[in-house]
């Protein structure tokens, strides 16, 4: 093979990698070119901005807010805002017995308020503030005397049903107008045992010496705690101002 043949084929070898190159180049800027144009490729908030983005969100329940929190700052700064979980605190809330002071807490961020929320409507360890805080329906229950049930207006289909009353002193009253209250003292504890693992192994709450009361909470977040022979229920008071329970 002559020399030239050679050197000509290797040139024509290096003109065809430079060609390739350059498209190559020019195939990965049109790529971007059509990524800039194509607005379904691109950061919705780059094309859509903070207020759009803050009102599609505010159609979408709290879980799928929560997930687009980590997307990038921008969208934190959107996801997380008190203008958007405003609503939905107030979404959650609807329809629930007590509203948690801790959630009320002056200058807490609403998407603090939510999740504080959402833990505290779990909570089934019942605190001296949740006793204090409420005023408590009370009832017989079937298996009490027929005596007791007789006066107590929730077997006899009248109203207003009985109340009781838990006091930071440890102190339990009722109406004046109480049938069944006969104006003894009455005194009360809350009573938790844990496991190893800091796990509650017992939860109850003791009137005098009477029957221990288990504690429960309803979907609504109220409280329920009954033995044998009586049942309290919290009565509902989400307008209390500064919100109700446990710090």
């Amino acid at each position: 093979m002559a020399q030239s043949d050679f050197l000509g084929g290797g040139a024509r070898w290096k003109s065809r990698k430079k060609k390739k190159k350059r498209e190559t180049v020019s195939d990965e800027r049109g790529q971007q070119n059509s990524k800039t144009r194509n607005p379904l490729l691109q950061d919705p908030f780059e094309v859509l901005g903070s207020d759009l983005l803050l009102a599609i969100l505010s159609y979408l329940d709290a879980r799928s807010v929560a997930l687009s929190l980590p997307v990038s700052r921008s969208w934190y700064a959107v996801a997380s805002s008190d203008r958007l979980w405003s609503s939905k605190c107030m979404e959650l809330w609807l329809g629930k017995a007590h509203i948690p002071r801790l959630a009320q807490s002056r200058g807490l961020p609403k998407l603090a308020a939510y999740s504080l929320s959402v833990m505290d409507g779990k909570r089934t360890r019942i605190m001296r503030e949740d006793l204090c805080d409420h005023a408590w329906q009370f009832h017989f229950n079937k298996e009490a005397p027929v005596y007791w049930r007789d006066l107590d207006p929730y077997w006899q289909g009248s109203h207003p049903l009985m109340r009781r009353y838990f006091h930071p002193d440890g102190t339990q009253t009722a109406d004046p107008d109480d049938r069944v209250w006969g104006g003894h003292e009455s005194c009360f504890s809350t009573v938790t045992s844990f496991v190893g693992d800091g796990e509650i192994r017992e939860h109850y709450v003791r009137i005098n010496r009477w029957p221990r009361m288990f504690v429960s909470r309803n979907e609504d977040w109220s409280w329920r705690m009954s033995n044998h022979f009586t049942s309290y229920s919290s009565i509902a008071d989400p307008e209390k101002t500064g919100g109700t329970g446990p710090l």
